[in-house]
């Protein structure tokens, strides 16, 4: 009788390797997907930005220039609302073309700042993505108080930069600006969390890339709009 709790502890143990293990695949396996695909948009967006050709079909027709900028939105949406339903490979499909989308629409970056600030703020984004990411993922407070608080404060966020559009008010700019970094510095470790508590060990191959590509598009946002208004900081003017 004395031994059997050993026995218990061992297997227990071993166990939490176990998933211990499989969490960190998966993590990587979504960081990998994040990373390639901000690689993607990044290397289109440059390509574009380069071509007299492309700036001038998307900047040049109104008509090309909104599809280019609400077709992200779209496919975003459709992939969140269906993405229990479609295959991994329609997922992977739709990830891709959504980091292609964005290129598209994030070419007007390379026209705007020089490239050396680009790289500048690049460099910054990453380094600070890189310590919230593992803030997130390490700590042990529960995030999710933070992370409904944030999600309110994103959707206040979206209607004052509309707001701005008609105002053109450059303190307004500056305030929303800053409010934008900190939001979505937060909603990086938020995610980061929720989506180390979405693993389970036991969900089958197709669910689990699912749920990796469904992260790591998570963390794209997060990463790229952490970018964008960290850029309006950072940024010089061609």
């Amino acid at each position: 009788m004395a031994v059997e709790p050993h026995y218990t502890n061992v297997a227990t143990s071993a166990e939490a390797v176990q998933v211990d293990a499989g969490l960190r695949s998966y993590m990587l396996r979504v960081y990998n997907y994040m990373a390639s695909a901000v690689a993607l948009t990044g290397l289109v967006a440059l390509l574009v930005a380069n071509s007299a050709t492309m700036v001038n079909l998307i900047f040049g027709n109104t008509i090309v220039f909104w599809v280019v900028l609400l077709a992200p939105l779209g496919v975003a949406f459709y992939f969140g609302a269906r993405i229990q339903s479609m295959s991994t490979t329609t997922a992977q499909a739709l990830f891709w073309a959504f980091a292609v989308l964005m290129g598209l629409s994030l070419s007007s970056v390379f026209l705007a700042y020089t490239g050396a600030s680009i790289a500048r703020t690049f460099f910054v984004t990453a380094a600070s993505f890189a310590g919230l990411s593992l803030y997130g993922y390490t700590t042990k407070r529960d995030l999710s108080p933070i992370g409904s608080f944030l999600i309110m404060g994103l959707i206040g966020l979206i209607i004052a930069s509309i707001v701005n559009i008609f105002l053109a008010s450059n303190a307004l700019n500056w305030i929303i600006s800053v409010v934008g970094v900190l939001i979505f510095a937060g909603l990086t470790a938020y995610d980061t969390q929720k989506i180390k508590e979405n693993y389970y060990d036991a969900d089958d191959s197709a669910t689990m890339t699912k749920k990796a590509i469904s992260g790591a598009l998570s963390l794209y946002l997060d990463f790229i709009n952490l970018f964008l208004f960290l850029l309006r900081f950072m940024g010089q003017n061609r």
